[in-house]
C-alpha cells in the first residue's frame, strides 16, 4: 500500500474524492449516520495519503519545477480544505439533529457558510501563499457594500438565527404571527412559512416574525385554549347570561377540570354587552370540534333560560314547553296543532345538581325532556360507572320501554340544577301510533345510545357518521 501511494499518490487522491463523492450519492438518505461516518473515513485516508506522499495542506506542494504535478497537488491541497469543510459542516449537521433542533437546517446552513469561507481563506493563505491581510481587508471593504445593499435579507437571516436558537414555535406548530394564523411548514435563512386554514401558503420574513406579537397555540402541548363570544341585549340581567353559559360549558367534557372553564364579559355597549366563555382542551385536533359544540350548547342553554333575540315580538308568545317541542328532533313529524296539545300535557319538574332521574335498570313511566340544564348519562363496566355523555336542553330521556321492552342501560344524573318536563307515555304511544315518523326518529335514538355504550365498554371511540342521527338530532 506504501509504495502504491508512494508511486501515484496524487491519483489515488483524486480516486478517493472519487469514492467520496460516489458513496455519498449511493447510500440511502435515511442512513444519515453511516453516510457521515463513510465521509469521516475516506477524510482520514485522503489526509494519510497525502501526508504519506509528502504534501501537507499548511504548504504549497513539494514540486515546484514540475509544472503538472505541482497543479495536481495544488488542486489536491485546496480539495483538502474543502473536503475538511465539508466533512465538518455534515457532522455539525448530525449534532443538530440528535439534539433535535427545529431550526437545524438553517444553523446547518449558516456555520456551512462561515466554515466554507474560513476554508477558502485558509486555502488561499496556505496553499496558493496569497496575501491574505490584503484579501481580507478588501473582502471587508465589499463585504460593507454588500451588507448596506442586502440589509434588509441580512435581518432576516440573523432574525432567523434568533428564532432558531430561543425556539419560540417549531415546525408542525400552529402559530399566529401579527393575526396570519396558521401551522409552520419550514423555516429557513430568510423567511417562515405557514399553511393557513384556507390551505394558502403564508410565507412571514424572519424580520417581521422576531419582532410580531406570536402566538403559539400549539404550547403547552396538553392544553389549548377554546373562547366562544356571544352578544345578548343590554336589558338582559348578566347573571342569567352567565348561569347560561355556565352550564354550556358543564355541557361537553371535552373541557378541561383544571385549569377551570370560566365566563366573563368582553365588552359592553348601551345596546348590547359581548360575553366570553372560555376553557382548555387536552387536543389541539379537536378545537374546532369542540368551539362549535360551544356555540350550539351556549343558544340552547340562553334559549333555555329565556334570553331570545329575532323573536316577532308581534307573535303570540308561547309556552317553553311548546317552545321545546320544537327544537326535539323525534317530535318535528308532528304537526303545529299536535304538538300544541301535547304540550298542554307536559308537566315540570325540577331536579337539584348531583340527582339521580334515571338508574340502571328502570323503565321510567314518562319521557323526560331536558327543559334547562346539564344531564350526565354514565354506564356501568365492572364496578365503576363510565361517562357516556353530557345532554343539554331538547335531548330526550326514558324512551325505554317505547319501541322495546328493555329497561335502561344507563344511569342519567344532573350536574347542574335542571327542569325537565314529563310526558306520559301513553300519549307517545298514541303518537307513535299516528306517526311513523317519530317512531323511527325513537328507533334511531335508542340505537345510537346502545351503539355508543358498547363502543365505550369495548374501549374504542363509537364510529359515527358525519351527518348521522346525532347531528340530525341536534339540529
Amino acid at each position: 500500500m506504501l509504495a502504491l501511494i508512494q508511486s501515484y499518490p496524487l491519483l489515488l487522491g483524486f480516486c478517493l474524492l472519487a469514492i467520496d463523492l460516489l458513496l455519498w450519492q449511493l447510500i440511502p438518505l435515511d442512513r444519515r449516520a453511516w453516510r457521515i461516518a463513510t465521509r469521516l473515513a475516506i477524510f482520514v485516508v485522503f489526509s494519510a495519503v497525502l501526508l504519506a506522499a509528502g504534501m501537507s495542506p499548511l504548504q504549497p506542494p513539494p514540486w515546484p519545477d514540475d509544472v503538472a504535478r505541482n497543479f495536481m497537488g495544488t488542486v489536491l491541497a485546496i480539495g483538502w480544505w474543502l473536503f475538511a469543510a465539508r466533512t465538518v459542516t455534515v457532522v455539525f449537521g448530525l449534532l443538530l439533529v440528535a439534539r433535535g433542533s427545529h431550526g437545524g437546517r438553517l444553523l446547518q446552513d449558516v456555520l456551512g457558510a462561515l466554515i466554507f469561507l474560513a476554508a477558502v481563506v485558509a486555502a488561499a493563505a496556505y496553499v496558493l501563499q496569497l496575501p491574505v491581510k490584503g484579501l481580507l481587508a478588501t473582502s471587508g471593504v465589499m463585504a460593507i457594500v454588500i451588507g448596506l445593499a442586502l440589509q434588509s435579507t441580512l435581518s432576516d437571516v440573523f432574525s432567523g438565527i434568533v428564532l432558531n436558537t430561543t425556539r419560540p414555535y417549531q415546525i408542525g406548530d400552529s402559530i399566529s404571527i401579527d393575526g396570519t394564523e396558521g401551522k409552520v411548514l419550514d423555516i429557513d435563512w430568510r423567511a417562515t412559512r405557514m399553511i393557513t386554514a384556507s390551505g394558502s401558503l403564508a410565507v412571514v420574513p424572519n424580520s417581521v416574525a422576531a419582532k410580531a406579537r406570536l402566538l403559539n397555540h400549539s404550547r403547552p402541548a396538553d392544553r389549548h385554549g377554546v373562547t366562544i363570544s356571544v352578544v345578548v341585549p343590554a336589558k338582559i340581567r348578566p347573571r342569567r347570561v352567565f348561569d347560561a353559559l355556565e352550564k354550556a360549558l358543564q355541557g361537553t367534557s371535552a373541557l378541561l377540570a383544571t385549569p377551570a372553564p370560566k365566563v366573563a364579559v368582553k365588552a359592553s355597549t348601551v345596546e348590547s354587552v359581548e360575553y366570553e366563555a372560555s376553557g382548555f382542551i387536552a387536543d389541539m385536533a379537536l378545537k374546532n370540534e369542540v368551539r362549535n359544540q360551544l356555540f350550539d350548547l351556549a343558544h340552547r342553554h340562553l334559549e333555555a333560560s329565556g334570553i331570545l333575540w329575532n323573536v316577532d315580538v308581534a307573535s303570540t308568545p308561547r309556552s317553553r314547553q311548546r317552545e321545546l317541542l320544537d327544537d326535539v328532533r323525534v317530535f318535528r313529524s308532528l304537526s303545529p296543532e299536535e304538538r300544541d296539545a301535547l304540550s298542554q300535557r307536559m308537566t315540570a319538574v325540577e331536579y337539584l345538581a348531583d340527582q339521580v332521574i334515571l338508574e340502571i335498570g328502570d323503565n321510567a313511566d314518562h319521557l323526560l325532556l331536558i327543559g334547562s340544564g346539564v344531564v350526565q348519562a354514565s354506564v356501568r363496566k365492572d364496578e365503576q360507572l363510565l361517562e357516556a355523555g353530557r345532554m343539554g336542553p331538547g335531548e330526550v330521556l326514558g324512551i325505554e320501554g317505547l319501541v322495546d321492552e328493555e329497561n335502561s342501560l344507563a344511569e342519567f344524573r344532573t350536574l347542574t340544577s335542571c327542569l325537565l318536563y314529563r310526558i306520559d307515555k301513553e300519549q307517545v304511544r298514541s303518537c307513535l301510533a299516528a306517526r311513523g315518523e317519530v317512531k323511527a326518529a325513537l328507533t334511531k335514538l335508542q340505537l345510537y345510545r346502545q351503539h355508543s355504550r358498547e363502543s365505550l365498554l369495548a374501549q374504542r371511540p363509537a364510529q359515527v357518521k358525519k351527518g348521522g342521527f346525532l347531528s340530525w338530532l341536534h339540529r
